[in-house]
């Protein structure tokens, strides 16, 4: 898959230097990765969550984090949405979210 935007994850990183290699870890597994349906995401990431609009959020650093992407299957490309903290994630719509 291609991710759109690594700065995204590096820069939230900085901000919360105990997220950058969770986060760096799941970049780099969605890069090595081709999903085709929402169930090939949910065999990888069981934790994962299917919000509407073909967005999953993600559990980084055992739920300390959130990261919400939007998926095109047919192009193989995985947009980040948003990455924030667990509170953060609470004030957000997870549909319509867009950094």
């Amino acid at each position: 898959m291609r991710v759109i935007s690594k700065k995204t994850l590096i820069d939230f990183g900085k901000t919360h230097p105990p997220a950058m290699q969770p986060l760096m870890a799941w970049h780099d597994e969605a890069l090595k990765t081709t999903w085709s349906t929402p169930q090939d995401i949910k065999n990888q990431y069981g934790s994962a969550s299917f919000v509407g609009g073909n967005r999953v959020v993600f559990n980084i650093k055992g739920n300390d984090y959130r990261l919400i992407a939007s998926i095109s299957y047919r192009i193989g490309a995985v947009y980040i949405k948003f990455v924030g903290t667990h509170a953060e994630y609470a004030a957000v719509n997870a549909v319509t979210v867009d950094i």
